[in-house]
């Protein structure tokens, strides 16, 4: 019986590491592959035509940079401010869903997130009919002279981040209600209790305790728009490409993969120090607090 139960123990003791082996598996052969074999390609020299060949070519990384700097400057300006712009629209919605919606929560959810049924690629060429110059809003509203002939919106900035805005909403909705939803309503009528205003209660109260909603929110939808690409090819124009649109371009057009490889590893390196950052600033381990 003694020999047994240290088995028994080491069996015990075993469980949980044998319970997460898939998970820990799946994540080896979907990541850490992957980020290997590109980390391998950015180090690699050669051309399309006789292969590329690994040499610890670490002077591609200055290249991506110095070529392609403007890109990714404007990337992580268009995915902030984006996801700035997601965050005021969706947190009223998410809110009165949350605090007003009654028993349609459900239902009001489901019509939010309807649209985003349809393909992402099919939707981002809907608004450019939208918007097209002659189109059914810009059309429409010089037909009738409230704008100028010569006004446009395709191929400008306001296109790509307002494509970007709208493809984000069903991203940032859903961890905002989770995390209202969470709110307990007794904490919101003991603010008032004590003489709090309505708007001092939600300042004070409601929005620290929606805090692992907003950071969530900002998680998905910012690293999403920073290296998204489609917004800039359907609905931008020459100067507004993104870093996503450069890799795009350099992995299926002109073959340059240790180009490709080596942009993808300095963007992916610069939104881990950029999550990293918005953490710090605004206290992860208050929001992990709030959490639980």
């Amino acid at each position: 019986m003694s020999e047994a139960r240290p088995h028994r123990r080491l069996g015990r003791g075993a469980a949980p590491f044998l319970l997460g082996l898939p998970s820990w598996l799946y994540l080896a052969a979907f990541f850490v592959v992957p980020l290997v074999a590109m980390l391998s390609m950015s180090l690699a020299t050669g051309n399309p035509l006789t292969g590329y060949v690994f040499s610890w070519h670490f002077a591609e990384f200055g290249h991506a940079i110095g070529r392609y700097q403007d890109q990714l400057v404007r990337s992580f300006w268009y995915g902030a401010l984006s996801t700035f712009i997601t965050l005021v629209i969706t947190y009223p919605v998410a809110y009165w869903i949350a605090f007003y919606g009654g028993r349609h929560k459900a239902s009001l959810l489901f019509l939010i997130l309807l649209p985003f049924f349809v393909s992402f690629v099919i939707r981002t060429l809907a608004w450019q009919f939208i918007l097209s110059d002659q189109g059914l809003v810009l059309g429409t509203l010089k037909s009738a002279g409230l704008l100028p002939r010569s006004f446009y919106v395709l191929s400008t900035s306001t296109a790509v981040i307002g494509g970007l805005v709208y493809n984000s909403v069903a991203y940032y909705v859903l961890p905002l209600y989770v995390a209202l939803e969470k709110v307990d309503r007794r904490v919101v009528q003991a603010a008032g209790d004590l003489y709090a205003s309505p708007a001092s209660a939600f300042w004070r109260v409601v929005l620290p305790l929606s805090a692992p909603g907003i950071f969530a929110g900002f998680l998905l939808v910012f690293v999403t728009n920073v290296g998204d690409f489609v917004n800039a090819a359907v609905l931008g124009g020459p100067g507004t490409n993104m870093v996503g649109n450069v890799i795009q371009y350099n992995f299926f057009n002109s073959q340059d993969y240790p180009m490709a490889a080596a942009l993808s590893s300095i963007l992916m390196f610069l939104l881990i120090v950029a999550i990293y950052l918005y953490a710090r600033v605004f206290g992860a381990e208050t929001i992990q607090d709030y959490a639980a």
